[in-house]
């Protein structure tokens, strides 16, 4: 495996606690993967085969993670082992190269990552709503134009206002909005 020297500089800059540990996991991934390329994605140290994350790492002010795509997340930090501190958070080599393994595999058979996640139930359209959509010709044109998760996103942000009043402003803010064309969040698309 060619070493890229940004994982170098990458590791020489972790925090004291972190260097043997990430220095052990680059070792692993060497022997487990020894076709895989060294890359940084995300400023992180990834490996990649064939173009695809396999595997990747990183490392925090108090803990590190390890990253292989595809297997899932447990807990709550990044990865699947948790907030690893020192080498003892890790688990076997054994177990960790099988893992490997199987992700350079299902990458390589082209199995997808995950299932797909299901379609997220339909919001139904409140009454209110409805009539002030109704009310405003262009509102309900560009409401019905608009794409499902576009849609989603008014009825949601109307749907959980828990004041009357609330809901009322924000029925009155939806309806000029998309009367103009603009989708939920449209101040945020340009930044």
């Amino acid at each position: 495996m060619t070493t890229d020297p940004r994982i170098d500089a990458y590791i020489a800059k972790a925090a004291p606690f972190a260097q043997p540990i990430l220095k052990h996991l680059r070792a692993l991934v060497a022997q487990a993967l020894p076709n895989a390329e060294e890359t940084i994605k995300w400023s992180m140290p990834h490996w990649t085969s064939g173009g695809k994350n396999v595997v990747g790492m990183a490392a925090f002010k108090a803990h590190c993670a390890f990253v292989i795509h595809g297997d899932g997340r447990q807990g709550d930090a990044m990865g699947q082992y948790g907030k690893i501190s020192t080498l003892a958070d890790l688990p076997a080599e054994a177990d960790l190269i099988a893992k490997l393994h199987d992700a350079r595999d299902r990458l390589a058979a082209g199995q997808p990552k995950k299932a797909k996640a299901p379609p997220k139930p339909e919001i139904p359209m409140p009454d209110d709503f409805g009539r002030a959509l109704a009310g405003e010709g262009a509102a309900s044109a560009n409401f019905a134009g608009f794409a499902p998760s576009q849609r989603r996103d008014y009825l949601e942000w109307i749907t959980t206002a828990k004041a009357e009043a609330t809901r009322a402003k924000r029925i009155a803010q939806a309806v000029e909005w998309i009367a103009e064309g603009k989708k939920r969040n449209w101040k945020y698309e340009n930044c």
